[in-house]
């Protein structure tokens, strides 16, 4: 069989992606072309089986429940105590509210893990108000933008759920590696907030520094979103619950605390509730599905075999390799979407890892932050497309007002590659 014959199917579908054709199409539509005109003895019914149990993972089955938890967080009042709290810990510092900002994605993060739907809220709850407050509405944007890429590092992110099942690592692991990592990305975007409202004016939302009481009167009222956080973290490390169970539960206490305690969710909520999150999985799922047979064309064609011998032929090291991984997936991902790349990427570049000796949860942390930071980036990055759509703001302006941003969250990328330890030392500390 010819070596172009074999290359093709991935061609077309790159090809198909720069040409926006949806992401699930252009997957299906490489691997169609494959076994219709290359690999023809492939069995019909093994692709359609294939597709069958792509979608029949457990761990991707948890998706659902946590896409679902962060929707409901917008509508249960769980949101706007925790802003609260966020105000009360950073308000008094330059650029108050944007440190809030900031700061609650970190902390929402921790519970609906969607940058998607943190960065809706946010633009829609903080980002009128900043404006309100004399901040730059694309500054403002940007700011939300930029935090929102936590989301996706901190657990538990959808990210993290589906590198682990493409690798078959401990979701648990996963979880615990991207603690660390989202808490520095948090600290390096309110120190380039601290310079910029330094440099532009942004004043502190507060006169003085919020009483020791005043921020533990607020985290009592947050008492529900603590115990979600502690609820999943003690749940998945004691076994108690898997992460398909913990979402299930989490979406469970959302509704409870929504109806019954704070009693700001209503029905008609739970429809809206309903749509977005069929939506946003049906989408999820149609390109896990796609990929996993686009997958079982990469696997019979052998192309990670061959990445893998030409980038250890190289000899570029462990570093060398994982620079060109950042490159790699930072460029994929200022044009596709950041779930799809790693879908692709991770089945050809994970063996090249594993063979160079990279622990494979610091590799996973290194795929999902650069995926992230894609996301922000032009020429079709889905958060920066998102905020700027959602705030009515025009993209160089956005981009003028995010470079900042973009430096802390390519610094953070840099030290997460260079020392694998801010990715390993918590799984190794809870195993």
């Amino acid at each position: 069989m010819a070596s172009f014959e074999i290359w093709l199917p991935l061609i077309l579908a790159l090809v198909l992606l720069a040409l926006r054709i949806p992401v699930s199409m252009a997957f299906l539509s490489g691997a169609v072309f494959y076994f219709g005109f290359v690999a023809t003895e492939m069995p019909l019914n093994m692709i359609l089986s294939k597709m069958v149990s792509a979608g029949m993972n457990m761990n991707l089955m948890a998706i659902p429940f946590f896409i679902t938890a962060g929707l409901l967080m917008n509508h249960t009042g769980i949101t706007s105590r925790m802003m609260k709290f966020a105000d009360l810990c950073v308000g008094h510092m330059w650029g108050g509210l944007a440190q809030v900002n900031v700061l609650l994605s970190t902390l929402m993060g921790g519970i609906c893990g969607s940058s998607n739907a943190d960065a809706a809220m946010q633009c829609k709850m903080l980002v009128p108000e900043m404006e309100k407050r004399g901040f730059d509405r694309a500054f403002s944007a940007a700011v939300t933008a930029a935090s929102a890429l936590i989301s996706p590092i901190i657990p538990p992110g959808v990210m993290l759920i589906l590198y682990a099942s493409i690798t078959e690592n401990s979701v648990l692991d996963m979880f615990m590696a991207g603690y660390l990592p989202g808490i520095m990305i948090c600290i390096l975007e309110m120190l380039a907030v601290t310079y910029v409202s330094h440099r532009d004016g942004y004043k502190p939302t507060r006169e003085k520094r919020a009483s020791l009481k005043e921020i533990l009167l607020s985290l009592v009222e947050c008492f529900w979103a603590v115990l979600m956080i502690v609820f999943l973290i003690v749940g998945l490390r004691s076994g108690i619950v898997t992460a398909t169970e913990g979402g299930a539960v989490l979406c469970v206490l959302c509704v409870f605390v929504g109806m019954v305690i704070y009693k700001e969710l209503h029905m008609k909520d739970l429809v809206v509730v309903a749509k977005e999150s069929f939506a946003s999985v049906a989408n999820i799922f149609g390109i896990i599905i796609s990929a996993t047979v686009f997958g079982l064309y990469l696997t019979y064609a052998q192309i990670p075999q061959q990445i893998t011998k030409m980038i250890l032929g190289m000899e570029v090291g462990k570093i060398g390799f994982l620079l060109i991984v950042n490159v790699i997936l930072l460029i994929m991902g200022m044009f596709v979407d950041s779930s799809a790349v790693l879908m692709i990427a991770v089945p050809l570049l994970y063996p090249v890892a594993t063979q160079l000796g990279i622990d494979p949860i610091h590799f996973g942390i290194v795929c999902i932050l650069n995926l992230s930071i894609g996301a922000l980036t032009p020429p079709f990055g889905a958060i920066m497309y998102q905020c700027c759509h959602l705030c009515d703001i025009q993209i160089p302006h956005f981009l003028y007002q995010a470079k900042e941003l973009l430096i802390a969250l390519m610094v953070s990328l840099l030290l997460v590659t260079f020392i694998p330890g801010i990715s390993t030392l918590m799984p190794m500390l809870f195993n």
